[in-house]
């Protein structure tokens, strides 16, 4: 594999390190998304447990002000539309009914923060769809390359073939070794990211209930 290194295989040398950087890429992404993931799951765990235990509708606005991950941010834009109905501003944002213009808020947000979870996901599909030509493409040009050596030294034994197509394979292999990964991920958070949708869908639709029992007031 230290062949491909060489100044007489500058192409393959570039694959390798095109996949090696790929690769990286992919755990990084992946080791945050795991940590962001984890954090935010303990967030609102814990904010949904003390929204729920509320005394009353302020108290809960009191929690929400207080409260950190995607649901409390959620919560946050619901109290902070609940106010501006209650000053009666007069704008076209706010032209309609109360429960439909503060069902349209709570929807915008639900979709500001799945694309801001969408992050990194386009990077891993991405990743995992052409690693494998890149090392496909770096086998075929290591063939190439290698029986033009061959055809050079007018030697075809076993042991003259053998190695330098060898070593040509190993990037196929690499770019596979780094696609599946990628691929995992990649469906991994993709399923986490349709769960926390739900959640966030599910909420959105009770405080939308809660909302109309208070009269829209925040």
């Amino acid at each position: 594999m230290s062949g491909f290194f060489l100044a007489e295989s500058p192409i393959v040398s570039g694959a390798l390190l095109i996949l090696i950087s790929l690769s990286v890429v992919t755990w990084s992404i992946g080791f945050y998304k795991l940590w962001r993931q984890r954090l935010d799951r303990n967030c609102n765990r814990g904010f949904l447990k003390n929204f729920w235990a509320a005394r009353d509708w302020e108290a809960a606005a009191a929690i929400a002000r207080q409260g950190e991950g995607d649901i409390a941010r959620l919560a946050q834009a619901g109290f902070a539309e609940l106010k501006m109905l209650d000053s009666d501003r007069q704008d076209l944002m706010h032209t309609g009914a109360p429960q439909e213009v503060l069902q349209r808020q709570l929807q915008q947000q639900v979709q500001n923060l799945q694309r801001y979870h969408e992050r990194g996901l386009a990077e891993l599909a991405t990743i995992g769809s052409t690693a494998p030509f890149v090392g496909l493409f770096g086998t075929v040009w290591g063939i190439m390359n290698a029986l033009q050596n061959i055809g050079q030294s007018g030697s075809a034994s076993l042991d003259v073939v053998a190695g330098p197509i060898g070593e040509a394979l190993v990037a196929t292999a690499i770019g596979i070794a780094t696609a599946l990964p990628a691929v995992l991920a990649y469906n991994y958070f993709l399923r986490g990211l349709k769960v926390r949708i739900t959640e966030l869908d599910n909420f959105a639709h009770d405080f939308l209930r809660l909302a109309l029992k208070h009269n829209f007031k925040g």
